[in-house]
């Protein structure tokens, strides 16, 4: 009698969290809850949550949204991970130096609860009428990337208008992400959903690397999450509305294509930080 073994699932299991976010913290965590036993049912490895979701006003967000890193929003990330054994990447507001400012900032949080590091927005969106820097101040631009291992794969960490400056992907995959995360808020409005589309796809051919770029849903965003593989072939669209997908990435696949093309091979540039 033969035996049929398993099939075996890539490495890494992504549970991409388009969430509608208020400027109620106790109904944003809530949500966060219900988006952790998601993820837990379908045994993903990492939840992945938009920009600013611990609070968010659209017209906005600044210092009144602020909590600071064992406030009660990153406290529930890392409760939450550690009883699901689910790791995460959310964005969140933290306080700035003066009351005045407040810090746009993406956590990332281990399996085991640890807070595995912090990723200060560098790039303010002061455009298409938007001013971030009114309310916020940027994180230094010489940081460390971000980067966090799940299941044997590199994720690095950018959010939301980073993803209009290739640098930022560069760093982070020089500081050896396999998988960009961008968790963002992007602004409605004309080809605002194309820019999004377009540069995530960019990102993802010219560092063959997988991007998970996850939007927020709701009044004054575009929604529309995104994966796309390293050959710059989108594997997940969702639209406008909250909704919770989780996709398998699979390593090999990786390898495949960088083998195939290996332009970060054949860098003649590196990417230096700008005083």
């Amino acid at each position: 009698m033969s035996t049929v073994e398993p099939p075996v699932r890539p490495a890494v299991r992504v549970t991409v969290g388009q969430l509608r976010v208020s400027d109620d913290h106790d109904a944003n965590r809530e949500v966060v809850r219900r988006a952790f036993d998601t993820a837990a049912r379908t045994r993903a490895d990492v939840l992945v949550l938009p920009e600013y979701a611990s609070g968010f006003d659209p017209r906005g967000t600044g210092p009144e949204h602020a909590e600071p890193l064992d406030g009660p929003f990153v406290s529930l990330l890392r409760e939450r991970a550690a009883a699901t054994g689910v790791a995460v990447v959310a964005g969140t507001t933290l306080p700035g130096s003066t009351p005045e400012r407040a810090v746009n900032a993406v956590v990332a949080v281990a399996a085991d609860g640890a807070l595995a590091g912090v990723y200060r927005k560098v790039h303010l969106y002061d455009a298409f009428g938007h001013r971030e820097s009114d309310r916020l101040e940027a994180g230094p631009a010489d940081a460390a990337p971000l980067t966090l291992d799940v299941a044997g794969v590199r994720l690095g960490v950018l959010t939301c208008y980073d993803l209009r400056f290739p640098e930022s992907a560069r760093r982070a995959v020089d500081a050896g992400a396999d998988v960009l995360v961008v968790p963002a808020a992007w602004a409605a409005g004309p080809l605002k959903a194309e820019h999004w589309r377009t540069l995530a796809t960019a990102r993802a051919i010219e560092n063959t690397a997988v991007v998970v770029a996850v939007g927020q849903a709701g009044r004054g965003v575009t929604g529309r999450s995104l994966v796309v593989g390293p050959d710059g072939v989108v594997g997940l669209e969702l639209g406008d509305e909250p909704e919770l997908r989780t996709v398998d990435l699979d390593p090999e696949a990786l390898a495949g294509v960088r083998e195939t093309n290996p332009s970060l091979a054949h860098r003649r540039y590196r990417v230096v930080p700008a005083v």
